[in-house]
């Protein structure tokens, strides 16, 4: 277990830019927590071993859901969080998927800070796990794959199926956000969605649906953010890599 913060260097600061939604943003910390308090294992000692953690939360990211018609306002939102973010943090993330479709635009800003993309950790799992087919679960602008979807090179990577019926996904998820995610009527409709599914193993891929998806499905799902958490817990520790392989449920 690397020791920095036991009288060796300062931990590194992870950042977390939420917003789109400020219950996602939430999500994502209580994981890193988790994972945290995992890595330490026995030794754990509370709060004095826990991660130093920036959160930004911006309403006006949530205007991402339609990310084709607000996609330059989302833009400068986002730029001047960036750039508050960069200069509190060594490494951060954004706790949404869509968001990071901006990932090429961030690092044209060469900001100080790392910014670790939903992409790139979830591009590292797919390799590690030698996984070939996944069903990706998402807003509509991600699942449709196109010009607006961070995803858009997943299909060159692995197998890729999308929901039948994107739009009645693209609700649910908008539902998450108006309703909040212990609505009785929300679980229902994602385990259906969930099932209507082929593929064994169903991608996340909105940091919303993990609000929901304590359900029984015959399906392994994983979520995105899980692996993002991983990640920051290795940049908080100084360790070269994006973490364990979390499991599915």
């Amino acid at each position: 277990m690397n020791d920095l913060s036991r009288g060796g260097a300062p931990r590194a600061t992870i950042g977390i830019v939420a917003g789109s939604g400020p219950e996602a943003g939430l999500d994502l910390w209580a994981k890193l927590l988790v994972r945290n308090a995992a890595a330490f294992g026995p030794s754990f000692r509370g709060d004095l071993d826990a991660p130093r953690v920036v959160v930004l939360s911006e309403p006006t990211l949530g205007l991402s859901m339609d990310l084709a018609k607000n996609a330059e306002v989302v833009w400068e939102s986002l730029r001047q969080t960036a750039a508050r973010m960069a200069v509190q943090s060594d490494a951060w993330v954004i706790a949404c998927n869509t968001l990071n479709w901006y990932d090429p635009r961030i690092a044209a800003l060469n900001l100080p800070g790392e910014f670790i993309s939903f992409q790139s950790v979830l591009t590292d799992w797919i390799a590690r796990t030698g996984v070939r087919r996944l069903g990706l679960l998402g807003a509509a602008p991600v699942t449709e794959m196109g010009e607006w979807s961070a995803y858009q090179g997943l299909r060159e990577v692995v197998e890729v199926e999308t929901p039948a019926d994107p739009a009645e996904l693209h609700q649910l998820i908008f539902d998450v956000k108006r309703l909040g995610s212990q609505d009785a009527q929300l679980r229902p409709r994602f385990a259906r969605i969930a099932e209507s599914m082929t593929a064994d193993t169903l991608l996340l891929a909105c940091t919303e649906l993990p609000l929901i998806a304590d359900i029984a499905v015959s399906k392994s799902l994983v979520d995105v953010t899980d692996l993002v958490a991983d990640a920051l817990v290795a940049r908080s520790l100084g360790e070269d890599r994006s973490g364990p392989t979390p499991p599915t449920s």
